[in-house]
């Protein structure tokens, strides 16, 4: 937890984007509003009626969905089983693999850092692996079909990594980094270990591309703290918050109320799978493999809807959380990420026609969307179709969770949207 922050870097970045405001735009303007929208809300049928369907029908196996304004949370709905074939009925504090979800909380770390000057957003990372210190990027492939590297044009920085505009790239979203890597490991065994172990697939700053940048923000967090990641986020952010369910390793009583991942058959049934198997790990990642429980998620985006502080607690300063949901890529567009495994996710389009931009841990919507969420709100998710958002005009902020597989699932995303559009229309009065 931060309270004397160091805020040179911050303010040089606010500095960099035209920012006149002491917090920046219009962003932190609304977030420093005093009055919240809208009535509490205490029952909505129809909602419930579309959740409960939803999980009736076998859409879903099982879903917690809640939501919170100013005035804390207004709606919570949970409906369906932990898993399917006969297994506990969904709860409130149902344990969810949330992966990706863990990549906001990552850059919280990190910005943390920032503001104690222990981190710089635009010099280069430190130099804790050959990858970061001296990057090298894929220039092609031979005639033969060898790839071809050279030195990056530039550093990678801490912006770089928290906006997915590094070069590092998921191969699951990325076929010329699939066919990298399958190149690499045909190279003789002299030429693979000279090749990079995680070459960039452009240059630092030209592109956005979903990759590993937060894993490796995780590993600079562990370098500059001198502590695990989890230590890390336990100490200085979760315990705070009052987060006890969210985790990398999960104690055998979390393990009880943990929820079944499912995947989708082709004849569109879904099909529980075998819980993952519980070891102990040597290391964390700072892009994923985190548990958590969708009241302790939404008490995280409530933090960050609240100008980085909650219930008397301060995780981040104004200033930051203001530029984390700034556009920090500029011209640069977020574009749709093309699957190579149709088995783990969809391509993933979630505002088609739509400018998205990236902040510091979020995916940003440039205009209003369609089922209710503002321009400047901020989102993302997990690959097992836990999803979150932050709408920073309008003061909602909700979570939606189930575990199913693939990513971007077409109907998950359909109950998604509508649990959207009936919390924006219950807050607006509609």
């Amino acid at each position: 937890m931060i309270r004397h922050p160091n805020r040179r870097d911050i303010l040089s970045t606010m500095a960099r984007l035209g920012v006149a405001s002491s917090l920046g735009a219009d962003y932190a303007a609304i977030a420093r509003a005093e009055e919240p929208i809208g009535p509490s809300i205490r029952t909505l049928p129809q909602l419930d009626s579309v959740l409960r369907n939803a999980t009736s029908a076998g859409e879903l196996p099982g879903v917690v969905a809640l939501a919170a304004t100013d005035k804390g949370v207004v709606y919570e709905g949970v409906f369906g089983r932990r898993r399917l074939e006969g297994g506990p009925a969904m709860t409130r504090d149902t344990v969810f693999r949330v992966a990706s979800m863990v990549k906001p909380i990552t850059s919280v770390a990190a910005l943390q850092l920032v503001e104690q000057d222990k981190l710089s957003l635009d010099a280069p990372v430190p130099d804790i692996d050959p990858a970061l210190g001296a990057p090298q990027v894929l220039d092609g492939f031979d005639a033969v079909g060898n790839p071809q590297f050279r030195p990056a044009k530039r550093p990678i920085s801490l912006r770089h990594l928290l906006t997915h505009t590094a070069g590092f790239s998921y191969g699951l979203w990325d076929a010329k980094a699939v066919r990298c890597s399958m190149a690499i490991e045909r190279l003789a065994s002299a030429d693979r270990k000279r090749a990079p172990h995680a070459p960039l697939m452009f240059d630092p700053g030209e592109r956005w591309q979903y990759g590993p940048n937060i894993d490796w923000v995780g590993r600079i967090v562990e370098s500059i703290s001198g502590k695990p990641l989890d230590v890390y986020f336990r100490e200085n952010i979760l315990d705070p918050l009052g987060m006890h369910d969210t985790a990398f390793v999960i104690s055998p009583q979390q393990r009880a109320r943990e929820a079944s991942l499912h995947r989708h058959e082709a004849d569109g049934s879904l099909k529980p799978q075998p819980m993952e198997e519980q070891t102990a790990p040597q290391s964390f990642s700072g892009g994923g493999g985190i548990y958590s429980t969708a009241p302790d998620y939404l008490t995280f985006i409530r933090m960050l809807m609240q100008s980085g502080s909650l219930d008397g607690v301060r995780i981040l300063c104004p200033d930051t959380v203001a530029l984390m949901g700034q556009n920090q890529i500029d011209k640069i567009e977020v574009g749709i990420l093309r699957t190579t495994v149709p088995a783990l996710s969809n391509d993933v389009d979630f505002f088609p026609g739509i400018s998205l931009k990236w902040g510091f841990g979020h995916m940003i919507n440039m205009q209003g969307g369609p089922d209710g969420r503002s321009a400047g709100s901020l989102t993302w998710g997990g690959l097992y179709n836990t999803y979150y958002w932050i709408d920073p005009r309008s003061r909602v902020a909700a979570v939606f969770m189930t575990q199913v597989l693939p990513f971007a699932d077409d109907r998950t995303l359909r109950i998604y949207r509508q649990f959207e559009r009936r919390i924006y229309g219950a807050v607006n009065g509609g």
